[in-house]
């Protein structure tokens, strides 16, 4: 469960860091107005696996003290997913800033939460 993780991970890094460096090359500044600081490509990167390794810990965890560990995932990773869509409305980038950090977001869940979830159906299968 941890390689399949950790895979998933680094996935969701190089295609979050591929859209953000593909974002910023047509327009998008990734600038933050409170401190007037652009977001830089490794940002996007330390967050992304950061996060995606959290989901990782979460994963194992569920597998090793939840009864449907499968289930239990999914439903947590859609809720953080689904949480994780307000701070770009808050921020206060420009426009094509928030819908490109919304879409960031969807690329590393759509990498990282199927593979974790066929890793625990496998895994689960296993016992």
């Amino acid at each position: 469960m941890i390689r399949v993780g950790v895979v998933a991970a680094l996935g969701a890094v190089l295609a979050v860091t591929l859209a953000a460096a593909l974002a910023r090359a047509v327009g998008v500044d990734f600038e933050i107005p409170d401190g007037g600081e652009t977001i830089p490509l490794a940002g996007f990167a330390v967050v992304t696996g950061f996060c995606s390794l959290v989901g990782v810990v979460l994963a194992v965890a569920l597998l090793r003290w939840s009864a449907r560990p499968t289930e239990r995932f999914l439903w947590t990773a859609v809720s953080l997913t689904a949480i994780s869509l307000v701070p770009p409305f808050v921020a206060g980038g420009s426009g094509a800033t928030t819908i490109a950090l919304l879409v960031l977001h969807l690329v590393a869940a759509a990498v990282v939460v199927p593979a974790l979830a066929r890793g625990l159906r496998s895994a689960e299968a296993g016992r």
